[in-house]
C-alpha cells in the first residue's frame, strides 16, 4: 500500500490520482516566505531606528544653535548679565563655611571681624597672624590681632579674584603658607562677596581695598606693607596701589599672581570665549557690554602710574589667565617710566609643575622667590618679637 503526503491546501485530493500532491515542507527547513518577511521587518526597524536618530540629532543640534545665538543677544539686550560673569561673586565655593568660623579652615590662629568702609556696609576681614604666634593668638581678641599688627613681622593685603569668598581652599592655602613663613596676612571680601554688604562693582571694589589698606597702614605705621592680588584681584591691585603712588605713598611692594593685561584682553582670552571668538560683532556682543557696566581693570595702564618694586608670578599652563597676558604685563611694566629704578621681576612656572591658575601656593620655590624680591631673610627666620 503506498503511503501518501498528506495535502495541506483545500485544492488537493487524494481520490484523484492525476492531481498532483501538495509541495511537503520538512520540519528542518525554514519557511522562504516568513524568512523574506522577518528580513524585511528588520530592515525597515533599522532604517526607522536611523531615520529616528537623525531626527534627534537634529532637534538637538538646533537647541544647541539656538542656545548659542541667545547667549549673546541676552548679554546685549542686559549687559548686567555679562557684570555677573566678570565677578561670580554670586558663586559662593566652598559651599556650608561660616566664615565667622575660619578655624573650621584650619585657620587656628586667624580672627574674623567686620569693618565698614561707607556707613551702613560692612565687609568681613581676615586676619591671620604669623604661624610662632599661633599658641599666644588662642582666645585673644580683636584688640591683642590689631597690637600684632606693629611688631617686626611685615603685612600683606590680600585681594582674592572674583567667585567664592575669602575662605576659598586655595586661598585658605596661600594663608598658610605666608603666615609659615612669618608674614601677618589681612585678607576681605568685597562688598557683595560672601558674608561683606551691598553689591560688587569696579569701583566699589577699589574703594574697599584702599579702605582696608588705609585701616593696616594706621596700624603698621612704618612697618613694611606689601599688597598681593590674585586673578581678577591683580586688577583690584594696581588699581589700588596707582591711587596710592598717585599720592606719595606706594605700598613696599606689589605681588600680582596669575594678572592680565586689561579686562577685555582676559575676556577675549578665557576658555568661555573660544566658542564665540570667531562669531562675527564678538567685541560688540561681549567685549563692548564690559564696557557699560564701567569694567575696565586697567592693569596696563596702571603699570605707567606705579612706582614701588612689583613681582609677577605666573604658571604656563594657566587656563584661565593665559600666561602670555601675564608676560606681556610684565614687558610694558619693565618698559614704564614710573617703574624705573624699581626691581621688577617676573617668575614663570612651567606647565610641568601643573600649578594652573591657583596653586602656585605649592611651590617649594616661593619662599627663596619671596625673600629674593624683598631682599630679605624670611621674618620666620627671626626671632619673633613680644606683644
Amino acid at each position: 500500500m503506498r503511503n501518501r503526503n498528506k495535502c495541506v491546501t483545500a485544492d488537493c485530493d487524494d481520490s484523484e490520482p492525476d492531481l498532483k500532491f501538495c509541495p511537503q515542507t520538512g520540519a528542518g527547513e525554514p519557511d522562504s516566505s516568513a524568512s523574506f518577511g522577518s528580513e524585511s521587518e528588520e530592515k525597515m526597524g533599522r532604517l526607522f531606528g536611523r531615520m529616528s536618530l537623525v531626527s534627534r540629532m537634529k532637534k538637538v543640534l538646533l537647541w544647541l544653535f539656538f542656545v548659542y545665538i541667545t547667549i549673546p543677544l541676552l548679554i546685549k539686550l542686559c549687559p548686567s548679565i555679562q557684570a555677573k560673569l566678570v565677578f561670580l561673586n554670586f558663586v559662593r565655593m566652598p559651599y556650608f563655611i561660616d566664615l565667622k568660623r575660619p578655624q573650621d579652615q584650619g585657620l587656628n590662629h586667624t580672627l574674623n571681624f567686620y569693618l565698614e568702609p561707607e556707613s551702613g556696609f560692612k565687609i568681613g576681614v581676615w586676619h591671620t597672624v604669623p604661624a610662632q604666634m599661633w599658641q599666644e593668638a588662642q582666645g585673644k581678641d580683636r584688640t591683642w590681632y590689631e597690637m600684632t599688627l606693629r611688631s617686626t613681622h611685615p603685612v600683606i593685603l590680600y585681594l582674592h579674584g572674583n567667585a567664592g569668598t575669602r575662605g576659598g581652599d586655595h586661598r585658605v592655602q596661600l594663608y598658610k603658607v605666608l603666615s609659615s613663613l612669618g608674614y601677618h596676612v589681612v585678607t576681605f571680601d568685597y562688598r557683595g562677596w560672601g558674608d561683606s554688604d551691598g553689591s560688587p562693582s569696579e569701583r566699589v571694589m577699589t574703594s574697599d581695598a584702599l579702605f582696608l589698606y588705609s585701616w593696616m597702614k594706621d596700624q603698621v605705621r612704618d612697618k613694611p606693607l606689601y599688597v598681593w592680588g590674585h586673578s581678577l584681584g591683580t586688577g583690584v591691585a594696581t588699581n589700588l596701589v596707582r591711587v596710592l603712588c598717585d599720592r606719595g605713598s606706594p605700598p613696599d611692594a606689589l605681588i600680582l599672581e596669575s594678572p592680565f593685561t586689561n579686562i577685555r584682553d582676559e575676556a577675549r582670552s578665557h576658555p568661555f570665549s573660544m566658542i564665540y571668538r570667531y562669531l562675527p560683532g564678538f567685541d560688540w556682543f561681549f567685549l563692548d557690554a564690559i564696557t557699560v557696566n564701567d569694567i575696565h581693570f586697567p592693569s596696563d595702564e596702571n603699570v605707567n602710574h606705579i612706582s614701588c618694586p612689583m613681582l609677577i608670578l605666573h604658571a604656563e599652563d594657566d587656563g584661565v589667565v593665559p600666561f602670555p597676558l601675564g608676560k606681556k604685563l610684565y614687558n610694558m611694566a619693565a618698559q614704564s617710566k614710573s617703574l624705573s629704578g624699581h626691581k621688577v621681576q617676573f617668575i614663570p612656572f612651567p606647565s610641568s609643575l601643573a600649578y594652573k591658575h591657583k596653586y602656585i601656593y605649592r611651590s617649594p620655590e616661593l619662599p627663596h622667590i619671596l625673600s629674593d624680591f624683598f631682599g630679605t631673610s624670611h621674618p620666620a627666620d627671626r626671632p619673633a618679637a613680644r606683644i
